[in-house]
């Protein structure tokens, strides 16, 4: 294991001359009139985005803004998957007694989902607890290094978050994760908890549905509970997205070989590939253009090329680890959303751990961090402040 690197984003400028060449070279779909969102990413848009970055955005700009970020890279063996090298947000609070916490984003995410609740998290104060922020880039998503031997899913990422933080001397932490955050820090708290990790919250509480001969207890709270009119609201939202919004899914679980073709080599349909999830998966988020494609700038631009990112969904579908609520012995909060993807039954989810905290929001969807920061914060305050069902679980941090 090396030791921290300082890192600072350098985006070759031959790179920079490439993109604008196959800007340039654009050849635009039609559509089918009147079809808006239903068919897909929007002409109109698209064909907009693509002027902008062609011909307006300034990645330089945008570069300079993220190397204000406290960043670095290290190098952490994982068994069987030798070295990798590894790209982390790491800010410290100035609290002494705040709590280390590890933030991982998922797909299509990126570590820029920290940014926003970066000084939020960090600010001390003797009204709420403070926190000790590592927010790694996944293998594979902008800076860290990819894998390309099979067989990497769930357990080898909870290894390499858990040999992180220790190297980092954070012995004892929490963890705060959605999308794939949500299975990989329940899988870290699942393997290296309570000794090293003392409690997990998600803002995606995703699970397997019950089965009658498995479950008939829980299946049967899930039939008779009521639901409020936001749950029954949320639960629509969620048939709509499996029933409309899983192609994407199906694809990367299954081939993510043959999308890798087009989202390595085509800027344009890596942006309308993630342009279309940044907009079906926010709250009516007032994207701008230049943070649309800054978004998708990290991917076009990151260490192992945009394909890498989709790997995972092959590898944990192939272990049994997509829609999953690792079981877990440590205290476990969660949020809710009402634009969140999907919405499992609260007695499901309560069956899965420890559940010592739940918040319902008015607003926000999957982007959480980045949507609703203070939302998010509030959440991780509440449930480790001194008061909250998980004060005081990190030995000698209590956050203030």
């Amino acid at each position: 294991m090396t030791s921290e690197q300082p890192f600072k984003i350098a985006v070759p400028d031959d790179a920079l001359a490439l993109l604008k060449r196959k800007l340039d070279d654009t050849r635009l779909p039609d559509e089918v009139n009147a079809a808006e969102w239903a068919c897909g990413a929007p002409l109109a848009d698209i064909r907009r985005l693509v002027s902008r970055w062609k011909d307006g955005y300034d990645w330089r700009t945008h570069e300079r803004k993220l190397n204000a970020l406290p960043m670095f890279t290290r190098t952490i063996a994982v068994d069987g998957f030798g070295e990798l090298n590894v790209h982390y947000v790491h800010e410290k609070s100035a609290a002494k007694g705040a709590i280390p916490l590890l933030f991982v984003h998922g797909w299509p995410g990126s570590f820029l989902e920290v940014t926003k609740v970066l000084p939020l998290l960090t600010s001390a104060s003797a009204d709420h607890p403070s926190f000790h922020v590592v927010a790694p880039s996944l293998p594979g998503y902008a800076w860290s290094e990819g894998v390309v031997e099979k067989g990497f899913h769930a357990k080898y990422y909870a290894e390499l978050f858990n040999k992180l933080m220790i190297s980092l001397g954070y012995t004892e932490y929490v963890t705060q994760g959605g999308d794939w955050g949500h299975v990989l820090t329940l899988t870290t708290a699942s393997l290296y908890g309570p000794k090293h990790v003392k409690a997990s919250h998600t803002n995606l509480p995703m699970c397997e549905p019950p089965k009658f001969f498995k479950n008939p207890i829980v299946l049967l709270k899930c039939l008779i509970t009521s639901f409020t009119p936001r749950e029954r609201e949320a639960a629509a939202h969620s048939q709509n997205f499996f029933k409309d919004g899983m192609g994407y899914f199906a694809e990367q679980t299954t081939k993510p070989q043959t999308i890798g073709f087009s989202l390595a080599d085509s800027p344009v349909g890596l942006l309308a590939w993630i342009y279309e999830k940044l907009v079906a998966y926010t709250d009516a988020y007032p994207w701008t253009d230049d943070e649309v494609l800054t978004w998708i700038s990290i991917y076009w631009f990151s260490r192992a090329g945009p394909a890498a990112s989709v790997r995972i969904y092959y590898e944990l579908a192939l272990s049994g680890e997509l829609i999953v609520f690792p079981k877990t012995t440590v205290p476990v909060g969660l949020s809710f959303f009402p634009k969140e993807l999907a919405r499992f039954p609260k007695p499901l989810l309560r069956s899965k751990g420890k559940i010592v905290f739940e918040s319902e929001h008015e607003a926000g969807g999957h982007f959480a961090a980045y949507e609703q920061p203070e939302a998010l914060v509030g959440d991780l305050r509440k449930m480790f402040g001194r008061s909250g069902p998980a004060a005081g679980v990190v030995f000698g941090c209590t956050g203030y």
